[in-house]
């Protein structure tokens, strides 16, 4: 929250992710009811909204779920946006058929908040829902700054066996910056009982 106060959010585009909006037209993900995990001003979940998606965006802080929801006011969105702790709490709705998080999921170090983080996507999802997650790539060399990264073994080790990885492709971040973080593209499809 501090950081929305100060303005720094190197994360925050201000639009659409163009990665996202290729998956979902490229995939494709048809409309339905997606989460929008860490969804901070809510850029994407309005685009999804806009594309005939029925979108909650969650997020930690206070200041941005509270911009988000002036977001899609102002472009007459009707979207649910919640302040929450995701690894911790729920949202008492399990039908997502679409979850989305970009930088929200590598977020966490310890290998047991990354399969619990798991473990809570996969409760709030119905039948063969799709994950896509993006995620900072372990790959590329060390920055002194930018997002987590993680290792293709640490996404396997923390979705598996809930999720089937449908497709895991090396990536950059869309990013505003010259030199863009390298990133993990993740689509994953909950396993069926």
């Amino acid at each position: 929250n501090n950081l929305y106060e100060t303005g720094f959010t190197p994360w925050e585009l201000n639009r659409p992710d163009r990665d996202l909006t290729r998956w979902v037209e490229t995939w494709p993900v048809r409309p339905c009811k997606v989460l929008d995990l860490g969804c901070g001003t809510g850029a994407n979940a309005v685009w999804l909204a806009a594309q005939g998606f029925d979108v909650t965006g969650v997020d930690f802080s206070p200041l941005a779920v509270e911009k988000a929801k002036n977001k899609a006011a102002g472009e007459g969105r009707q979207i649910r946006f919640l302040t929450l702790d995701f690894l911790s709490g729920r949202i008492g709705e399990t039908d997502f058929e679409f979850v989305f998080d970009r930088g929200c999921f590598h977020s966490f170090d310890d290998d047991g908040d990354l399969a619990a983080f798991a473990e809570n996507v996969h409760a709030h999802m119905a039948g063969r829902g799709l994950w896509l997650s993006f995620l900072g790539n372990a790959d590329a060399p060390p920055r002194s700054e930018g997002p987590p990264m993680r290792s293709a073994l640490d996404i396997v080790r923390a979705v598996e066996p809930r999720f089937e990885i449908l497709s895991l492709t090396s990536a950059e971040f869309d990013s505003e910056r010259e030199d863009p973080a390298r990133s993990w593209h993740c689509l994953m499809q909950k396993r069926g009982a």
